[in-house]
């Protein structure tokens, strides 16, 4: 990785009529505005499909693809809907926010049509698109059971059987769900096929896609009902152990994630299998991987399932190296990010320095007095990447606005800002100007947004991922801004 310097916009977030961002000619003006604002990456969050909660941290699948995601207006163009398809649904009514309930009902009802008019078309495309991608049959299977069950979590399904994954009930269930099975691949063979070409353009233009690897996998997910062996389940395929974080200066009762914790003794005699097949997925959306919550491959905090918080968990032994180090053999053409933010044990420390990869500083850290104060630019060494914030935290001039004053003093004074030049433009000048190897910031920085802007609220269950560009925010101006911090500070070129 070369110095340089990138934005942080989640899919999602991009504007579009039709209630959330797409792959459509949003992303590809974005696509364009970070080409003549000389940035080389654009980092987006988790492409999977959402559950309850929206959180693109907690899919169905670690492989597949979000429907909401495929442009409408490229499915017109095919002739697989037409205009009046989409126009007499309901996208929500503030282009600020996204309304999920409402896209919810209104996205399955269009691209059910498109897959009436299209799959029997597309056939012979869906046959190799399957053969390429060896998931997907389970994974539209999972999701027809999960419609034909009321879409409740597979544990709780009524008949044990197909709960249990057992090849007799698969096979029952594959014929009597043909219909919905087919609906379910043609979502995936439309998202993939429209990411490919959004994808090529970026590259074409000298942009890479950052994206982000949650460490762990939804409980209720296709990935757990079909390799139960890989996670600490008990004999009924029911938890044993979940995920979260212990007790800190945020929360007494630490954070209770209930993503089922791994069965790192299964997956180690299987030769980390499962995981070299999560990262060749990845590899196949993204150039850079962000692996989130990297500290648990070193220990996890494994919580007694049941528990209603995360006080009773111990910390239990990673995979270290001995996953990392296989990661970095196989995987040479995509670089990695380790999320290592939070106060990291000396051993994490040492994983961090023998994987190589580059951790995470979060400037909004650098002047919080409740922080471990180790995040100013004058401790960071080149191999990093520098935020401002990230989507777990409040933009920075909401940072700003509820910060104690004598953190805001701390800030201005440290990085020299005046008024005239804005506080979230000194920030964003804190960072450009830093050793980093890596600098990005949200869009929301850039455009000086305060609250009701963020991303997410980590703890909150509602309220979240719902934020939007708006179509006039992206000017010659701001381009022009951005591309000259970014040539002063020698993360671009003048030609870019």
């Amino acid at each position: 990785m070369k110095r340089s310097s990138g934005i942080l916009l989640p899919i999602s977030s991009l504007p579009s009529p039709y209630g959330i961002g797409t792959f459509g000619k949003a992303a590809y003006d974005f696509a364009d505005f970070l080409k003549a604002s000389g940035q080389k990456y654009w980092q987006v969050l988790p492409l999977g499909p959402t559950s309850y909660g929206d959180s693109p941290y907690q899919s169905f699948s670690t492989f597949a693809g979000n429907p909401y995601f495929i442009d409408l207006d490229e499915l017109v163009k095919e002739g697989l809907i037409t205009k009046k398809d989409i126009e007499k649904e309901n996208w929500g009514t503030n282009p600020r926010y996204v309304d999920y309930g409402q896209i919810y009902i209104s996205r399955f009802r269009v691209l059910e049509k498109a897959k009436t008019n299209g799959y029997t078309k597309a056939k012979k495309k869906i046959e190799e698109f399957k053969a390429e991608n060896p998931w997907v049959e389970n994974y539209a299977l999972f999701m027809s059971l999960k419609k034909h069950f009321g879409q409740k979590s597979w544990q709780e399904w009524p008949e044990e059987d197909i709960r249990m994954h057992k090849e007799e009930a698969v096979n029952k269930y594959k014929k009597e769900l043909k219909e919905d099975i087919e609906f379910f691949i043609f979502i995936q063979y439309l998202f993939f096929k429209q990411w490919a070409k959004l994808k090529k353009y970026i590259n074409d233009l000298g942009i890479e896609v950052i994206g982000d690897l949650p460490i762990y996998v939804a409980l209720d997910s296709c990935d757990v009902w079909t390799e139960p062996e890989f996670f600490s389940l008990d004999e009924e395929n029911y938890p044993v152990e979940v995920a979260g974080v212990p007790p800190d200066y945020f929360s007494a009762d630490g954070q209770l994630w209930g993503n089922p914790c791994y069965n790192w003794k299964a997956l180690k005699k299987d030769k980390y299998a499962w995981w070299i097949r999560r990262i060749e997925g990845a590899a196949k959306l993204y150039d850079v991987l962000r692996i989130d919550h990297f500290r648990g491959f070193d220990e996890y905090w494994a919580v007694p399932a049941g528990d209603k918080t995360a006080k009773n968990g111990k910390w239990k032994k990673g995979p270290g190296m001995d996953l990392v180090g296989l990661l970095n053999k196989k995987f040479k053409n995509i670089e990695f990010i380790a999320e290592d933010l939070g106060e990291p044990s000396p051993t994490v420390v040492q994983l961090l320095e023998d994987s190589g990869w580059p951790g995470m500083k979060v400037l909004e850290f650098a002047f919080d007095s409740g922080e471990a104060n180790n995040y100013q630019p004058h401790t960071y060494n080149k191999n990093c990447i520098c935020y401002t914030g990230t989507h777990d935290n409040a933009t920075v001039m909401e940072w700003y606005k509820a910060a104690k004053k004598k953190d805001r003093d701390y800030a201005k004074k440290y990085l020299g800002i005046s008024r005239s030049e804005g506080f979230n433009w000194g920030m964003i000048r804190g960072g450009m100007s830093s050793v980093a190897v890596l600098f990005v910031a949200q869009m929301q920085d850039f455009l000086g947004l305060g609250k009701y802007n963020r991303i997410n609220v980590p703890g909150t269950k509602s309220g979240n991922w719902q934020w939007r560009l708006l179509p006039d925010e992206l000017t010659e101006e701001l381009s022009e801004k951005i591309k000259d911090m970014s040539i002063l500070y020698e993360r671009t070129s003048s030609d870019f």
